[in-house]
This record gives structure tokens, sequence and C-alpha cells, in this order.
């Protein structure tokens, strides 16, 4: 039986655009031939993501998740038609992506929507922070790139691994939708708002107070 490894997972996937689990099954299904796991995926119907990524997805729906009145979020996903925005697990779908959103705090939809200065400027910060450490020069640059993927996972939607299936990451979880449904699915955009974020919030000094009233 063939060794299944995470780079051949990771080539299947980018081919296919199918979910992880489904993408190490059909390679342990075929032992580890790329090109019968690719069949194996379309046969399945598990491969159709990738071939409705570029169909225009101007349909969908507004959806909304309220975390203890202290955490909301809004966001837009997209359909092709007004038939499936109508469909209960795309809707379903939608809530649960603005639940992740409210309850893991994404900066970004994907790694592309990452200002280039921003990624520019943790770098620099990553860089630093590996030669502090004592990390030699040759290995710095490798370090920098690996903590950027984390920070990619961290920080952009699409990347990050879903709270309610650990095994899975949103970008996971829309392509097993797309190849359920049979429509291309855009995570189009959102905003998230927590009580109080952004306000610099009073500092009441004690002492000072007690002061100022025994002077009074």
């Amino acid at each position: 039986m063939a060794n299944i490894t995470a780079a051949m997972v990771k080539e299947l996937r980018q081919v296919t655009a199918a979910g992880m689990l489904d993408c190490k099954k059909a390679l342990v299904e075929t032992d580890g031939d790329i090109d019968k796991a690719i069949d194996f995926l379309r046969k399945k119907g598990l491969s159709k993501a990738a071939k409705k990524s570029d169909r225009i997805a101007a349909e969908g729906i507004v959806a909304s998740y309220i975390h203890g009145n202290r955490i909301g979020v809004i966001i837009e996903v997209n359909s092709e038609t007004d038939f499936v925005a109508k469909n209960e697990e795309f809707q379903s779908f939608a809530k649960d992506v603005a639940m992740q959103i409210a309850a893991q705090k994404p900066a970004y939809i994907k790694p592309e929507d990452v200002p280039a200065e921003v990624i520019e400027k943790e770098k620099a910060i990553l860089r630093e922070q590996a030669l502090n450490e004592g990390k030699p020069e040759k290995i710095v640059d490798k370090m920098v790139e690996g903590r950027i993927k984390k920070f990619y996972d961290e920080n952009c939607l699409l990347n990050q691994t879903y709270i309610k299936d650990t095994d899975k990451t949103i970008q996971d979880l829309l392509n097993e939708l797309i190849a359920k449904i049979g429509e291309n699915l855009v995570i189009r955009r959102f905003t998230r708002y927590e009580v109080g974020e952004g306000l610099e919030k009073k500092e009441e000094n004690f002492a000072e107070e007690v002061a100022k009233q025994m002077n009074m």
C-alpha cells in the first residue's frame, strides 16, 4: 500500500479543489495514483468545484449572526441562481460561516486579499523575531515563509480551520457545497462588529479620584 503524504494530498486538492479528507480517501482508494484519484473524485462529483469557479455568481443572500449581544456579523454569500439562494443548506452554510467569523475574527477572505504592504511588514517583524531567537541566518527566510502561512491560516477566512469540524477548512466546506449543489458559490464580503472595538476606553485612576474628592 502506498504511503499517502501531505504533499500528495495537497497536489490533488490543487487539481480538483476537493476537500482534504476526500482527497486523502481518493488516494488511499487508488493506492496513491494521482490520475486515478482524480477520476475517483470526478465519479463522486467532488471535483466539480474547480470547473465552476469561473462562472458568475450574482445571486445569493445576506446572512447574519449575533453572539451574546456583543459580537455581530453580516456576510454576503453569492450563488449563480436565486433558486439556490433559497436552498436551506446554502442558507445554513452562510450562517455557519458568519458564526466562524464571529468566533475566529478573520481580517480577509483569502490570501490574495491581503495587501502587499501588510505582508511585507509582517515578514519584517517575523524575520526580526527569528533573528532575536538566535536562528541561523540561512534558515530565517524559510522560517518566515512558514510563519506567513500560519498568518494566512489565522487571518484569512477560507484558510481557517472550521470550528465545527477541525479536519476541514472553510475552503473545504465551500468546495463540498459547490460540488453538492452544482453551482459556483462565492463568499463575497463580510463585516464583523464587536461592542467597544476600536474605542479607547477610559481608565480610571482610583488614587487620583480619591485625592480630588478630598480636596473638594
